[in-house]
């Protein structure tokens, strides 16, 4: 089942079983880390209902198949768009997206209304709500109202990475599918076969993509070693208290040229921390995101305390966090830096 698909196969097993015996819900929520396949597997959800061919999964040779994939997001400065839903070529699939971290009430009250449509062609039709975590309360209640008096020729794929964020309401009304991170070997064989890039690179990219196929796919290789290399400097000044370095690498990591990557260069640092506090309780290399560069995290780990080294990352989880608001990264992350020296 979806063998196009990496990872994630109690997931598969799961999608399979409930096509198969006709009890796919109205409502549910397809939920876990960014970047490991959960908008692919809605999708291929979709064309599974709208295949003209005999079968559980779909054929992906049939024109309903072939349109069913075809979806094209409007340009950032259409909002006007973003307030309906986004049909792909196959008019009983489509799909609400966010606009500017938002996702407009407007598109969940066309959801609602195109919900009680009867199937066009298919025997079902499908709506998937991408970044469902970004719905505000009148976005929310909008959708409520569809949970609560479902379709039954219609379904529901809400698709989070902060399910949490969502209103209780909401989830109690929608089928929970847990989706885990791909495991890293898997990643890299798809990165050969497919040609993306060299085996050295996939290697690499599969490793610090923590377990997204899509950001492994994207990843940069020679730009992520640099970021490694100065986020490694950052830990390194930090364990030794040095306030005025740490400063320095925060205000790189917020200049014009770097900005729009804070997020990612947080995410590397984390993933070095985390490393090092492996070490320091009593992990090997095998276990590491930055296995090629086990001696430093090493050398650090004779350093570093773990219960600080904890406390790093829930700091940086916790910065995280509150970009989903607009905050002042640069201060926020200057605090973070200091914090981390000072601890």
């Amino acid at each position: 089942m979806f063998a196009n698909l990496i990872g994630n196969q109690p997931a598969k097993l799961f999608v399979a079983k409930l096509l198969k015996q006709r009890r796919f819900p109205n409502a549910i929520l397809f939920a876990g880390p960014d970047g490991v396949g959960k908008k692919a597997f809605a999708l291929e959800t979709a064309r599974a209902f709208v295949c003209t061919k005999d079968g559980v999964e779909p054929c992906t040779e049939c024109a309903a198949c072939d349109r069913a994939q075809r979806l094209n997001i409007p340009k950032p400065d259409k909002r006007d768009e973003f307030k309906e839903v986004i049909f792909t070529d196959h008019p009983d699939v489509g799909m609400v997206v966010p606009y500017n971290r938002n996702i407009l009430v407007d598109a969940i009250r066309d959801l609602e209304k195109e919900a009680r449509y009867r199937p066009f062609e298919a025997a079902a039709r499908v709506f998937i709500i991408d970044e469902a975590d970004k719905m505000n309360d009148a976005a929310s209640n909008a959708l409520l109202k569809t949970l609560e008096e479902p379709a039954a020729s219609s379904h529901i794929i809400l698709i989070s990475s902060r399910p949490d964020s969502l209103l209780p309401t909401i989830r109690s009304r929608c089928q929970m599918l847990r989706f885990a991170p791909v495991a890293a070997a898997e990643i890299e064989e798809h990165l050969v076969r497919n040609d993306v890039c060299s085996a050295e690179d996939a290697a690499f990219a599969a490793r610090v993509a923590g377990g997204s196929v899509a950001k492994a796919k994207e990843a940069d290789v020679g730009k992520i070693r640099d970021a490694r290399s100065a986020m490694l400097g950052l830990v390194g000044d930090a364990l030794r208290h040095n306030i005025a370095p740490v400063l320095q690498t925060a205000e790189r990591m917020n200049d014009a040229k770097n900005k729009d990557d804070l997020e990612a260069n947080l995410s590397i640092l984390e993933g070095l921390i985390r490393d090092v506090w492996l070490w320091t309780n009593g992990g090997d290399a095998s276990g590491l995101i930055n296995a090629d560069i086990a001696g430093e995290l090493a050398s650090f780990a004779t350093r570093a305390e773990a219960k600080v080294l904890a406390l790093w990352m829930e700091e940086i989880e916790r910065l995280r966090e509150q970009f989903i608001v607009n905050i002042n990264r640069k201060v926020a992350t200057d605090a973070l830096v200091v914090k981390m020296a000072r601890a």
